[in-house]
């Protein structure tokens, strides 16, 4: 719930302040947070310490790859945005390694390291220069953009087209929920909220959450199991991020990714099904272990990133606060309810569950062939302008 809460308000926050401020706030909550943890004696304090790291996750969901899209050089975008991805997934199997030689009292310590990194670390940084600019502080624009590009690079152009773009948007008002439903926008929205959507009820979040019970119930090892897709998905997501996204764009990783996750569901489905049947026992271990192992992969050069990086690049700048907080907001509830309901889905059928994992699969193919665009190459005003 406090990543939700964090969804909620990240961009009407990072909107007030700024994308720095936003992040530096987030690096306070959660070290906050981290550091109750740590000194917990009870459910209370322990649960609050939950809490607010959470918040502060779930902002930082939304402002960092708004402000990497909002920086970036377009032909290097996708993958700097990608690589975000990248180290929530090296995080995360870190957090794994550290957990398994340490108490979760000294694992929650480790957790304010990356805080204050990131504090200290945003005041070596620019900022934003479409929000300075957004936000009427011209000279500092042109200021944090000459930065970004270098000392010897020509910004006039890309100056100038990020001006006139934001000038023709000064007359609007502060986009509203409402707006979000308006004709002209409605696009934007159901692409964003769409991608969130199925990135996780494919079912990925019971896939990771559960995967040694997944190995366990099928009859493989879940150490090696555990081991295996953690390795793949830092290798993985490196590959999408470093070589793919930008020279294949976002459109074919997207379909690949969930072409090769509806295979890992039917795998993984199988297995289970061929074990409720008492059928080849012997190939029920390999089955389960490689169907998991396609769908992490799978995931990790698309699903993963990808859909954060077009919520990024697709909303202009003034529905970008409103918008990107309520498609932030959907992918952490849609997070909570996959996680919430796998246990019950298994419970009914544990085949049936990945069956069902591999038709929201069918459904988010179609999907992305409809109705999402190809933003490779393009700046975000091209973008923007493209979609309207």
């Amino acid at each position: 719930m406090g990543a939700v809460l964090g969804a909620i308000t990240s961009g009407k926050i990072s909107d007030f302040i700024g994308r720095k401020g936003a992040m530096r706030l987030s690096s306070v909550i959660s070290a906050i947070g981290w550091l109750i943890i740590y000194l917990a004696k009870g459910d209370v304090p322990l649960d609050f310490g939950r809490f607010l790291t959470g918040y502060g996750c779930g902002t930082l969901s939304f402002v960092v790859p708004v402000f990497i899209a909002e920086i970036s050089p377009r032909k290097l975008r996708g993958a700097l945005a990608t690589l975000n991805q990248l180290f929530i997934v090296i995080g995360l199997a870190s957090m794994f390694l550290i957990g398994a030689v340490v108490n979760w009292r000294t694992l929650a310590l480790t957790g304010v390291a990356p805080c204050v990194v990131l504090f200290f670390g945003t005041w070596f940084i620019p900022e934003s220069p479409r929000w300075l600019e957004m936000v009427g502080r011209h000279s500092d624009f042109e200021i944090a953009l000459q930065k970004l590009r270098g000392p010897q690079a020509n910004i006039t152009r890309e100056a100038g087209e990020i001006q006139e773009y934001l000038a023709s948007l000064a007359h609007l008002p502060k986009a509203t929920l409402m707006d979000l439903i308006d004709k002209k926008n409605i696009r934007f929205v159901i692409v964003g909220v769409g991608l969130m959507f199925f990135q996780q009820f494919v079912g990925i979040n019971g896939v990771i959450f559960y995967a040694q019970q997944i190995f366990v119930s099928a009859g493989a090892s879940p150490t090696l199991g555990s081991i295996l897709y953690s390795i793949e998905q830092v290798v993985l997501t490196a590959l999408g991020a470093t070589l793919l996204i930008d020279r294949l764009g976002r459109r074919p990783l997207l379909m690949t990714s969930a072409v090769g996750m509806l295979i890992g569901c039917l795998l993984i489905g199988n297995s289970f099904l061929l074990k409720a049947h008492g059928l080849t026992l012997d190939i029920i271990p390999a089955l389960a272990v490689s169907g998991v192992l396609v769908y992490i992969g799978s995931f990790s050069i698309g699903m993963g990133a990808i859909p954060w990086v077009i919520m990024s690049e697709i909303f202009p700048i003034n529905l970008k606060g409103t918008a990107g907080g309520l498609v932030t907001v959907v992918n952490w509830l849609s997070s909570w309810l996959v996680s919430f309901t796998f246990n019950f889905l298994m419970i009914w059928s544990p085949h049936g569950t990945f069956y069902v994992y591999g038709g929201v699969c069918v459904l988010a193919i179609i999907f992305i062939a409809k109705l999402v665009p190809e933003t490779k190459g393009r700046t975000l005003e091209e973008i923007q302008a493209m979609m309207m």
